[in-house]
């Protein structure tokens, strides 16, 4: 079972004003091509793994930025350690029908 749930709302500054939208598309990406169970939501996404895997992958992300022609990415994260396990259903099952 997982130890960690961590949220990432990536921003990342952008040439010239573009548009962020496909910048977000690449950071999922990397969540996604990381094989970790996420969740993406409207103003940020919530991975679930091990603690330490969770932050290499926000790492990845922040550099996948930087490639793509950012020149600073501000990531605002949120993260619940659990050592005994947590998984995100453990928080919202009650709130789904």
């Amino acid at each position: 079972m997982a130890n960690a749930l961590v949220s990432i709302q990536i921003i990342p500054k952008t040439k010239n004003g573009e548009d962020v939208i496909p910048y977000v598309d690449e950071a999922i990406r990397v969540i996604d091509e990381s094989g970790v169970k996420y969740e993406v939501h409207p103003l940020e996404t919530t991975m679930e793994g091990e603690l330490e895997h969770l932050l290499r992958i926000i790492a990845d992300m922040n550099e996948k930025m930087i490639e793509k022609g950012s020149r600073n990415v501000i990531s605002q994260v949120k993260i619940l350690y659990q050592p005994s396990g947590i998984e995100m259903n453990d928080l919202t099952e009650k709130y789904r029908s």
